[in-house]
């Protein structure tokens, strides 16, 4: 056979950078697969974007990593799994790849969410997009109808960490800002969720301004906990996903620019190719 025909990777998809967050805990957590990363970076960010446009960017990705041999495929961006994956997931894969799956990483995290509270009281740091989904208000009544949810959104979050801004006096103003303002929303707020796979770059920070018995929750290893289980539930699933332990890196801009940046977020030095959409 060849290497086509055998080589299954993972597929772990971001509009940009932040999803590395979450690849690296998955390699970490089941070292023995493949794994191939895309970072739709010429396009970035999502999260100002429409729903449509979202969708549409986020399909072709999709498509992409199947074309590449991914049976199954993470969407590592909150913003892509907000406003693209239920579309995906029940209107497209029927047509396009009926065996072939698409997950998020907002229900992982929503699904546990709450017992990390004693309060009832739980909170959701995100991107302006993510937050106005309202995603996981949904998900979270899905799992936990009794908890009530505050969310604030962080517009400047994400331009400071990759930009590597994020260290700086200037930057601690902005992550001041937007945890006070969410607490203030209800002081109550015993658990957070980081919903974007940017901001475990800052989670010390952000714990520098919340009470000390306010639990944060990054999502890199609640989806890759998740992701071990959802192949153990899925034998069918799991058998298609090849084993040499790889890690390959594709970007859809420029791989010197995104090589520097990515190594950043994934915690190892990254060589990446360029994918031409």
């Amino acid at each position: 056979m060849n290497k086509q025909n055998t080589y299954k990777p993972i597929g772990v998809f971001d509009s940009g950078f932040g999803g590395l967050t979450v690849l690296k805990e998955i390699v970490k957590e089941m070292p023995q697969y493949d794994y191939l990363y895309l970072g739709d970076n010429a396009r970035a960010p999502y999260g100002s974007r429409s729903f449509e446009t979202v969708y549409e960017y986020t399909l072709e990705c999709v498509k992409h990593l199947f074309d590449m041999g991914c049976e199954l495929v993470i969407l590592a961006c909150n913003t892509a799994s907000a406003k693209a994956l239920r579309t995906i997931q029940q209107k497209d894969l029927p047509l396009i790849a009926p065996n072939k799956r698409v997950l998020g990483v907002i229900r992982p995290t929503t699904e546990i969410i709450g017992n990390y509270t004693q309060s009832g009281c739980v909170g959701v740091l995100g991107t302006a997009g993510t937050v106005s989904s309202g995603s996981y208000l949904v998900e979270i009544e899905k799992f936990f109808p009794d908890l009530k949810v505050y969310q604030e959104a962080c517009p400047m979050w994400v331009p400071l960490i990759e930009n590597n801004e994020y260290q700086n006096e200037g930057a601690d103003f902005f992550i001041k800002k937007h945890v006070t303002n969410l607490m203030q929303q209800q002081p109550n707020i015993d658990a957070i969720i980081l919903g974007c796979t940017h901001y475990p770059l800052i989670i010390d920070k952000i714990k520098s301004y919340l009470p000390s018995n306010v639990e944060v929750l990054s999502q890199g290893p609640i989806v890759a906990k998740g992701l071990k289980e959802y192949l153990q539930r899925h034998p069918e699933m799991e058998v298609n996903c090849s084993k040499s332990g790889t890690v390959s890196f594709y970007t859809t801009d420029l791989p010197e620019t995104f090589d520097k940046a990515a190594t950043l977020f994934y915690g190892a030095p990254v060589t990446s190719k360029h994918l031409a959409l």
